[in-house]
């Protein structure tokens, strides 16, 4: 099981992870506030300790890529966990490649509510946003 100790923390509000004074590692996965508000609410519904939201990156879907979100209590070796505000969102270092610097937001609109994340490295997404190309 991997190190805790391996957490980025993010400055509340921020949206942001803190890279510190070298901005030469992974920046990281950030929440924004509306993703802070909604998985502290979905967390303590689970009524279960540690939870941490992991995102994952799938081959697949129309353009490429797909994501994969879910909760989880255990890190495995090669993941890398970030904190916004008290909550962890962990990524394993293969998804962490085609995500780092993303920021996940939950979205209220007429269309439905759901979790969308902000990716600086996709280059194109498909029509419903489901999935998305880096190249």
């Amino acid at each position: 099981m991997a190190d805790m100790s391996d957490t980025t923390t993010v400055q509340p509000g921020a949206g942001q992870p803190d890279t510190g004074p070298s901005a030469s590692g992974p920046k990281g996965v950030g929440l924004s506030e509306s993703a802070v508000s909604q998985l502290t609410s979905l967390f303590a519904a689970e009524a279960r300790d540690g939870l941490m939201l992991r995102v994952v990156v799938n081959g697949g879907g129309c353009s490429g890529f797909t994501y994969g979100f879910d909760f989880d209590d255990t890190l495995k070796d090669d993941d890398k966990t970030f904190e916004t505000e008290g909550v962890k969102v962990v990524v394993d270092d293969a998804s962490l490649e085609f995500i780092d610097g993303s920021v996940l937001n939950y979205v209220e609109s007429l269309g439905g509510n759901h979790f969308q994340l902000e990716n600086p490295n996709a280059t194109s997404s498909c029509g419903c946003g489901s999935s998305f190309s880096v190249y």
